[in-house]
């Protein structure tokens, strides 16, 4: 049997005072959070390319507020294993139920659609597929050895599930040497069981830690939600618990509700917080923190690998 990433449990801790509480959420989404978005043909070409390879972007099934933005750009998230998962986190807008069979052909067609994209970053993410004995780990592998062989100077970015701790599946993916190895803490440990309730705090923890031991040379990277009524000492220990497991870099965004079945943002947490849980991040001495109300784990990924991993190619 393949050994599993132990993960301690214990009672939840009483709920403090959520941030923002008694002022409940603004009527009106304030002015920070408002977005100037692209003519349309600017991202035409991106989705276009999508359609005619048949791939799904979680720009697109998560409802990303950065997605004109990035698509401007020509930048996506390329999300592989479907566009199902397994999961029912009450944050995220992806569909939820059986996923379908693994397309064999959609490792190479990512990375053609990287190359005429003209990718120096690329990221790839997937929906979980708890019900895989891999968990997707070998479609994840496959899909970073297309990448490098077609597109050989663009930075390889991953961003997985947990595979439900099997070392044995983190391990394939980290054996195909990607340049990062991202995996979302997304909440503080309270309100796991009402945010992610088939995720473990411990085990994504311990995750990260793993991949780092595995395989020195591989960056790793976590990111969090706020607004969902966290408070700012458990921000604050939670970035503590990412760097006592050796998490190099780490992306700090504000949660937006998808849609009315979601959970409600507690509070629009603002610009000025935002900076100061990136200082604070800065002085414990993480190599990047990325933190502002528009922050995805992926979005501006690339200021990452330009400040550290120019170079650093073709698994080099």
């Amino acid at each position: 049997m393949a050994e599993l990433i132990q993960i301690e449990t214990r009672p939840p801790a009483p709920a403090p005072p959520a941030l923002g509480a008694g002022g409940g959420v603004p009527r009106r989404i304030p002015e920070w959070l408002t977005i100037r978005l692209p003519r349309r043909g600017d991202i035409d070409e991106v989705a276009h390319l999508m359609r005619a390879q048949k791939l799904v972007t979680v720009c697109e099934e998560a409802r990303c507020p950065n997605l004109s933005e990035c698509w401007s750009k020509k930048t996506a998230t390329f999300m592989i294993l479907g566009d199902t998962c397994t999961r029912s986190c009450r944050f995220c807008a992806v569909k939820t139920g059986k996923g379908g069979p693994l397309d064999p052909d959609e490792p190479r067609r990512v990375a053609e659609s990287a190359k005429a994209l003209g990718l120096k970053h690329t990221v790839v993410t997937s929906v979980n597929r708890d019900e895989l004995p891999d968990g997707g780990a070998h479609h994840f592998a496959r899909t970073i050895h297309w990448l490098r062989e077609t597109l050989p100077d663009t930075i390889i970015e991953v961003l997985t599930p947990d595979f439900l701790g099997n070392k044995a599946n983190i391990q394939i993916v980290v054996d195909a040497k990607p340049h990062v190895y991202n995996h979302n803490i997304e909440t503080v440990p309270r309100l796991y069981r009402r945010v992610r309730p088939q995720a473990r705090y411990p085990r994504s923890l311990q995750l990260l830690q793993y991949v780092k031991q595995a395989d020195p040379g591989i960056y790793t990277k976590s990111g969090l939600m706020v607004g969902l009524g966290e408070t700012r000492d458990e921000v604050i220990a939670l970035l503590e618990d990412l760097k006592a497991h050796d998490v190099d870099a780490v992306t700090i965004g504000q949660y937006l509700k998808p849609g009315k079945k979601y959970l409600d943002v507690v509070e629009y947490v603002h610009p000025d917080v935002f900076a100061e849980y990136k200082a604070i991040g800065e002085a414990m001495g993480f190599l990047f923190v990325a933190s502002g109300p528009f922050i995805r784990s992926s979005y501006n990924a690339r200021e990452f690998s330009d400040k550290f991993l120019t170079g650093r190619v073709s698994g080099g």
